[in-house]
């Protein structure tokens, strides 16, 4: 029987205990989710556990990061089925809203609020969060087609972000899917009339 390499091993556990750290924060709180019970949730001890993040603020922070790369990776590969012409607006916004509903933005909401009266995690956070929008905003000048150089279609872009992310706080507490469709769809019609697209090039 072959067995795995070391570094492998080592890698596969590194990658599990961030995605149990994402499922914990989501789930628990910023509060539960203590280096002792993501541990326990991974099936590793506290000592192979802090190898790889020796404070709770690394491990955090790292699972907030490769987390949010993994799931802009899966939105690159996503935005091939996007459809063509009519509805493509609409799917995108869609798409927008799905990432702030999801279990990364639930994750990454407690350690924001948690941040807000941290100064050190504060300093930690706000790279973070300042290139996920940098990225964010790209991937959606990238999807929508539109010229971003623009001052009016920057800002709706922006704007379409804001709206996303307000969506998903409202859907935190109660589930808001049947409002935030109709949103969706009428901000689409509003940005479908605004936008200003990038040039078609012709052969």
């Amino acid at each position: 029987m072959t067995r795995e390499p070391k570094q492998d091993r080592s890698r596969v556990t590194r990658s599990h205990l961030l995605e149990v750290t994402v499922e914990c924060l989501a789930e628990l709180g910023w509060s539960a989710t203590t280096m002792s019970v993501v541990a326990q949730r991974a099936g590793v001890s506290r000592g192979a556990m802090q190898h790889h993040f020796p404070t709770r603020e690394d491990l955090i922070t790292a699972a907030l990061e490769v987390m949010f790369d993994a799931r802009m990776d899966q939105a690159r590969k996503e935005s091939t089925d996007l459809p063509v012409g009519a509805g493509r607006t609409e799917a995108v916004i869609s798409r927008l809203v799905e990432y702030y509903t999801g279990t990364l933005f639930k994750a990454a909401l407690q350690v924001w609020t948690a941040a807000a009266s941290d100064p050190d995690l504060r300093a930690r956070v706000l790279p973070l969060e300042e290139r996920f929008g940098r990225i964010a905003h790209r991937m959606a000048v990238e999807s929508l087609g539109v010229d971003d150089s623009d001052p009016v279609t920057h800002r709706l872009v922006q704007g379409t972000l804001d709206l996303a992310r307000g969506l998903g706080l409202a859907d935190v507490l109660t589930d808001d899917s049947r409002r935030r469709t109709e949103v969706v769809k009428q901000w689409a019609a509003q940005l479908d009339s605004t936008l200003v697209r990038v040039p078609v090039a012709t052969p």
